[in-house]
């Protein structure tokens, strides 16, 4: 294996602090063809689909029967939410947005340099696009946060492995340190129960609030992932912070995909039987969904709204993602300077004294230049310069 630098090192340059915010990702575009791709990548990956012992049996289904039915599919629901929150898809938009709101958040309380990328999990910009470009910056230090609240193996440990798998290929490795969860975070509750207050005021209050979170297999959480007691914890302390008792608020899990049982109770199964038992009036949230996208917009807020609304229900409305409010991304910038107190760029930085100590730095390494040329010759040291 050839390891890569990217650029060369140069003596005297200002190391950075690198901030890589990830999340799950999306296609180029809503079309089948791109959809393809995107769903191979995505289905391939053994976190999201723990496969059979017989791993070839799922390569044959992906490959000659899902691969050629659900692009097509995909791509209608796709362009039902491209442009909602922007020119394209939603996820990257707000994902921008974030990314924007961030860098004016936490920079000034950097002493040295901070710098910072936006990866996707799937499709682009890529996990490894955006490492690299931290790296030609010349990031020694490395933050991921990965905008999943609650801890699962198909998303956080996924980002894990798409971060470590680039940082493989690097000759020199930055410090690194990585955010797993924050589903308990009080800024995150806080932003939480704010943006259901906000919709209530407008709204009123329903007969139930339910919380729903994307699901996993059942097997997963059984072979030790801690995914569905991390969203009932988020879930009971929003319930705190709003002063709802057990029977306002449940726990629902959605987007479930394959014949396999998952955790349970399903988002849909819920919301068909709610009218019969008297709940005519239903809010629902998604506190997994750090950035609204297919599964909140499609999904809940027309898919599901229409399931409650055949089934007799009256009133149905969806609060959105915290996406790029202003607490929601306070939240996430106290988060990232929380992660990275102890580096020199972070607090105790004396910029003066780095300056100095890079001026000498560059003037040694020029130095070693000139007498390395005057005792061997610059076609030794720069074979490659004519």
């Amino acid at each position: 294996m050839a390891y890569k630098n990217y650029t060369a090192y140069q003596h005297g340059t200002e190391p950075a602090v690198g901030v890589l915010i990830t999340n799950l990702g999306t296609p180029d575009a809503p079309t089948k063809q791109a959809l393809k791709p995107y769903l191979k990548e995505f289905l391939m990956d053994p976190r999201v689909v723990e496969p059979p012992p017989a791993r070839w049996l799922w390569k044959t289904i992906l490959n000659l029967i899902i691969l050629n039915t659900r692009p097509a599919k995909s791509a209608e629901a796709y362009q039902e939410v491209w442009g909602h929150y922007g020119e394209g898809s939603p996820l990257l938009d707000i994902g921008n947005q974030q990314l924007s709101a961030l860098q004016q958040k936490v920079s000034n309380a950097f002493h040295g340099r901070v710098e910072f990328a936006l990866g996707m999990r799937y499709g682009n910009p890529s996990i490894a696009d955006a490492l690299k470009s931290l790296q030609e910056r010349n990031v020694q230090k490395l933050l991921v946060l990965p905008l999943y609240p609650q801890y699962a193996a198909a998303t956080t440990a996924s980002t894990f492995d798409a971060v470590t798998s680039e940082l493989q290929n690097w000759r020199w490795l930055p410090d690194f340190r990585f955010i797993k969860n924050y589903h308990k975070h009080p800024g995150y509750i806080k932003a939480l129960a704010n943006s259901i207050r906000e919709h209530q005021a407008e709204h009123g209050k329903p007969d139930l609030l339910i919380l729903s979170y994307h699901g996993i297999p059942q097997r997963y959480y059984n072979n030790g992932d801690p995914y569905p007691c991390e969203c009932h914890a988020t879930s009971r302390l929003v319930a705190e912070e709003l002063g709802l008792s057990d029977q306002d608020y449940k726990v629902t899990f959605q987007s479930l995909f394959g014949k396999e049982e998952w955790v349970k109770p399903y988002t849909d199964a819920t919301l068909k039987s709610l009218p019969a038992q008297g709940v005519k009036h239903v809010q629902v949230i998604c506190p997994g969904f750090s950035a609204d996208c297919l599964e909140t917009i499609e999904e809940i807020d027309q898919e599901n709204r229409g399931y409650f609304e055949s089934a007799g229900g009256e009133q149905y409305s969806y609060i959105p993602a915290l996406n790029a409010r202003e607490d929601h991304t306070d939240m996430l910038a106290a988060l990232i300077l929380q992660h990275s107190q102890g580096w020199p760029e972070r607090d105790g930085f004396d910029v003066a004294q780095a300056e100095a100590e890079r001026k000498i730095q560059a003037e040694r390494a020029e130095g070693l230049k000139h007498s390395l040329i005057t005792e061997f010759g610059k076609d030794i040291i720069y074979p490659n310069t004519k």
